[in-house]
């Protein structure tokens, strides 16, 4: 049996409707944030392309399984994205050693300088955002949504 930490009184459900409140907006102010965007950096990738290049780039070539794993996504889903991209030069399909019909996916050298650019126009953007943040905000705010997008991680991985 799980515990239900969602149900509180007072000020911890008050501070509960907040946080849901604060990531929802932080969500749809983040797209039109990139949308909105002047420089071409930032358009250079969708948002699938440049998770699956910033994982691919941090944990080496995966197949398909693993990445959907790894990103919580369905396989299919998976397979659609990697083949766009390999279609843009993004990425390399080559025979995976431990199993004959599958597939490992590597970033191309052209998919990595793309993710490059785009991750150096997301910092310079969140550069000027915060630049009135004391560092050591800024590096509150990067330790708690790392706790946040891990328990969203363990949670989804529990189901």
């Amino acid at each position: 049996m799980s515990v239900d930490h969602g149900t509180g009184t007072g000020e911890d459900e008050a501070t509960l409707g907040r946080i849901e409140t604060e990531v929802a907006l932080l969500l749809r102010l983040g797209e039109a944030t990139r949308r909105a965007t002047g420089t071409a950096e930032h358009r250079v990738l969708d948002r699938a392309a440049y998770v699956i290049l910033r994982h691919l780039d941090s944990a080496g070539p995966q197949n398909v399984s693993g990445l959907a794993a790894r990103l919580n996504l369905d396989g299919s889903t998976v397979t659609r994205q990697v083949s766009a991209m390999q279609r843009d030069g993004l990425i390399t399909r080559t025979p995976d050693p431990a199993d004959g019909r599958g597939t490992v996916i590597s970033p191309t050298q052209a998919g990595l300088q793309r993710m490059a650019a785009v991750r150096a126009a997301r910092t310079r953007l969140y550069g000027d955002l915060l630049s009135d943040w004391t560092s050591d905000d800024r590096e509150t705010l990067a330790d708690l949504l790392h706790r946040l997008n891990e328990a969203l991680d363990a949670r989804n991985r529990r189901r």
